[in-house]
């Protein structure tokens, strides 16, 4: 199937094969998504019902924290592992605390850059570009990157719910740290992560879906998540499931005090 780029350019999506931003899009109620998506969506449910709300929590937690980090004066933002436009996104969220905030989303999803011009819309203060790559393309996002944030002043990394799609064997800790090497100091890293901690029957179930569909799933442990993190400041309150992150900051989702969400997250600062 085609869809128009940013462009104009035809964009080549296979709908024959689930997909997890699209999925992930599924779980939000979104409509960019296709009946193979939404077909292993309603098997992962049969698992875990609550599979809809963890994902809206872990959408609460991307919010809170890019307020959070607008309120501490951060004005450049790379959002890496963009996924399908949901509104409120990353930049509405800086750009109403600081019209001047400049954001570069990054995927490598057609989908998504196929639905980037959502991600395009802010203030004329400010600034936003789309970067097509693969997260493991470091060199390539920065380069990019840097036409619209100057890395040699402190900004936020975004990698939410993202990590878990990579294997170790396939970099996720090298491109983390490949990230974080290119900022200032007094840059902050953001990631949310899947982990079979808290719900392991399930966990192990979806995990063998996705297997059965050839697409990659990396759920990590509190411990294997902290190392992301080496050589920064955790700030508080620390490594929490996704829900305990500065609730203050946001509106609660409908029905979160019945369940412990699917994954771990963090905010830390680079000295």
């Amino acid at each position: 199937m085609s869809e128009q780029g940013t462009g104009g350019e035809a964009v080549r999506i296979d709908t024959t094969r689930p997909h997890p931003a699209r999925m992930y899009d599924w779980f939000l109620g979104g409509k960019d998504n296709y009946p193979v998506d939404e077909a292993m969506g309603r098997q992962m449910l049969a698992v875990e019902p609550g599979i809809p709300l963890m994902a809206k929590i872990n959408r609460a937690f991307m919010q809170r924290s890019a307020r959070w980090l607008a309120k501490q004066g951060v004005r450049q933002f790379l959002d890496v592992g963009t996924g399908i436009p949901t509104e409120p996104n990353l930049h509405q969220i800086v750009q109403g605390v600081a019209p001047e905030s400049r954001v570069v989303y990054c995927d490598n999803d057609p989908i998504v850059l196929a639905h980037a011009e959502a991600l395009l819309r802010g203030t004329p203060e400010g600034a936003i570009d789309y970067v097509q790559a693969d997260a493991r393309e470091t060199d390539l996002i920065l380069e990019r990157a840097g036409k619209v944030l100057d890395f040699g002043r402190p900004a936020a990394v975004s990698l939410i719910a993202l990590l878990h799609f990579v294997k170790d064997e396939d970099g996720a800790y090298e491109l983390v740290e490949r990230l974080v090497r290119a900022l200032a100091p007094g840059s902050y890293l953001v990631i949310s992560h899947l982990t079979a901690d808290f719900h392991p029957d399930a966990a192990a179930k979806v995990d063998e879906m996705y297997r059965n569909n050839a697409l990659n799933l990396a759920p990590r442990s509190r411990e294997q998540f902290a190392r992301f993190f080496a050589g920064l400041e955790i700030v508080e309150p620390g490594i929490v499931a996704a829900e305990d992150w500065h609730p203050e900051l946001g509106e609660p989702v409908p029905g979160q005090e019945d369940i412990v969400s699917g994954g771990y997250v963090a905010v830390a600062r680079k000295a």
